[in-house]
Formats: C-alpha cells, sequence, structure tokens
C-alpha cells in the first residue's frame, strides 16, 4: 500500500471512478493537458481521453452551467475551479439551478455533479487564491459541503462526492496538499458523507476543526497530552449538512468545547457548531465555548499569512483558558 499526499489522493479517486464509471467526466481550466495547477488531474487525459477530460476557458459561470447541464442529462461531472477565489462568478449557476435542480422538477432531475476547489491559504498566495468561505455554501440548502483534512479522507470523501446523486462542494486544503502522507489502498471504498471522525478519544475538553485546521488541532492535543490533558479531536469533514449528534455527544462527555477554523470568524460554520451545542448540550458545558478562528478581513499576503491562520499556540491559549473558567 503506498503513501500518498492528499493531492495524490484526490488524483488516485478520479482515476478510480472513471475507471469504473464512464458516466464521470472531468473538466475545468488547465486540468486536461497540463493536469491542474497542483497536479490533481495529472495523467487522466493520457488515460481517458479529450472526450471525458476537458480543457475550458477562464469562464468559471460556463464552467458551471455545463457540468449542471451534463449532470441533468445522466453524466456526473467533476469540475474544478483552480481555487476557490475564482468560484465567485459561479455563484449564480451553483445556487439557482444545481442547489434547486431536486426540488424545482419535484424530483425528476437529479444533479449529481462535484465543483472541486483548492481552498485556504498557506502557500503564499494572493488573496483570491487564499479564500476559505465554505459558510457561503453551506448555508444554502440542496448544497453539501465537504472539506478533507487528510490523503485518507480525500480519497474516501471524494469517491462518495462523485457518487452523490445531488450536487457537492469538495474544498481541498492546499497547505495540506503536499504535508503529509498516509497509506491509501485504491480500493474504492467510500467514507461516508455527513459524518464527523473521531481522530483522537479525550474526556477533558472537545477540540472540533475540519480542513487543514485538523493539523495544528491534533498538534495542540499532543501537546496538551504531555500536560496530562486529554482532548477529543473531532474532524467535522462535511460541514454541510453538519453531524451535529457527534460533537454533542462529545461535549456531553468532556463538557467543554474549543472550535478551530481558517475562515473568517463572523458568520462561520463555528457559529453555527456553537449556537447547536449551546442548544443541546445547555447543562452539559461546564465553560464557554471558544472559537479560534481567522479574523474578520481578507487574507493578507504572506507576511502576515501565519498570524492569521489559527496556530497551534493560540488553540491551547483557548484550551487553557476554557479549562480555567470552568
Amino acid at each position: 500500500m503506498p503513501e500518498i499526499t492528499l493531492v495524490e489522493a484526490v488524483n488516485q479517486a478520479l482515476h478510480y471512478e472513471m475507471r469504473h464509471d464512464d458516466d464521470v467526466v472531468v473538466m475545468g481550466e488547465d486540468v486536461a493537458l497540463n493536469g491542474g495547477v497542483f497536479r490533481a488531474t495529472v495523467g487522466l487525459l493520457e488515460q481517458f481521453g479529450e472526450q471525458r477530460v476537458l480543457d475550458t476557458p477562464l469562464a468559471e459561470s460556463m464552467i458551471a452551467g455545463l457540468a449542471i447541464g451534463m449532470g441533468t442529462q445522466g453524466l456526473k461531472p467533476v469540475a474544478e475551479f483552480q481555487f476557490m477565489g475564482f468560484i465567485y462568478p459561479a455563484i449564480n449557476q451553483i445556487i439557482n439551478h444545481a442547489a434547486r435542480m431536486r426540488n424545482r422538477t419535484r424530483g425528476r432531475l437529479t444533479c449529481p455533479l462535484v465543483f472541486r476547489a483548492p481552498c485556504g491559504g498557506g502557500i503564499r498566495a494572493p488573496e483570491h487564491h487564499s479564500e476559505s468561505t465554505e459558510a457561503l455554501f453551506a448555508h444554502i440548502p440542496g448544497l453539501r459541503v465537504v472539506i478533507p483534512s487528510s490523503p485518507t479522507r480525500a480519497y474516501g470523501l471524494l469517491l462518495a462526492a462523485i457518487r452523490d446523486p445531488d450536487p457537492v462542494i469538495f474544498l481541498e486544503p492546499k497547505r495540506i496538499y503536499r504535508l503529509i502522507k498516509h497509506d491509501v489502498m485504491d480500493n474504492g471504498e467510500a467514507l461516508p458523507l455527513d459524518t464527523c471522525f473521531i481522530l483522537r478519544e479525550g474526556t477533558d475538553i472537545t477540540l472540533v476543526s475540519w480542513g487543514a485546521s485538523v493539523h495544528e488541532t491534533m498538534q495542540a492535543a499532543d501537546q496538551l497530552a504531555t500536560q496530562g490533558i486529554h482532548a477529543e479531536v473531532i474532524d467535522v469533514a462535511t460541514v454541510k449538512p453538519l453531524d451535529i449528534d457527534t460533537i454533542s455527544k462529545s461535549v456531553a462527555k468532556t463538557g467543554r468545547l474549543v472550535i478551530v477554523h481558517e475562515a473568517a470568524r463572523s458568520g462561520g460554520i463555528g457559529a453555527e457548531i456553537a449556537a447547536e451545542i449551546a442548544e443541546r448540550n445547555l447543562m452539559d458545558i461546564l465553560a464557554p465555548i471558544q472559537r479560534v478562528t481567522g479574523f474578520d478581513t481578507i487574507m493578507p499576503y504572506f507576511q502576515l499569512e501565519q498570524h492569521y491562520i489559527p496556530s497551534v499556540d493560540r488553540i491551547l491559549q483557548a484550551v487553557h483558558q476554557t479549562l480555567e473558567s470552568s
């Protein structure tokens, strides 16, 4: 079983599904001849040909509209936006058509498609290349929003997303594209969508995160363990629909919650989790819920990028503040 990176896991999942399902089509800017800006689609054109791997113009609204048409007519398009910051011209198509197709046609048409986009900062890119605006799409009924945090979850969740009968926004944290490697068996086994993954059992505090921030959250949990503090770490993975039951059960056990995400603080998924837990676990909570997030600013240029992204130190500070106030 080979050790592969997250971006290689995405590539492996695309290869597997295209081999086993002739309806899967990959499309986007530079995905064919160049293999994608991050090489996520390398080798697909050579194996599956130009009928199934399509380079498109730099026209995101057209990419989304074309994918929606394909999806309603029996294909399973996987459309790539080069960066999440480039997805905004396609929002009209995604919100007004992809997300509403099943409801609008009373189930006569479905829209099985995946919109892939690298997300987040950490690679010293300009602002539009460093977006973490998953909450925009999580607010839209009819859309599923998935953010893997490791090669294992990228492989299994992408397979599940392609097989889902409704549209999925699949956001890939690019700063961990090549940061870690996992043994990933190319067996076509999908992981469940709409399910949180408990990465570490604990009894003292619950740490909830997703995407690239899971990396710092796990590092914080490791440091806490050396201090005798046992943190339970949960990877949300699917931020919409949210598996709040798993988080609620954990908080019922630990009594404390810290939420970590790279996106801006206001209106983020962390606020939704905090509200849900406040409603469900009022009698369990021993201390105020803490959020460690990005700031309510545009992602800064690389000199301040690491200040913006939640760090291990900021997570540890929030944990200790929570423990001291309980």
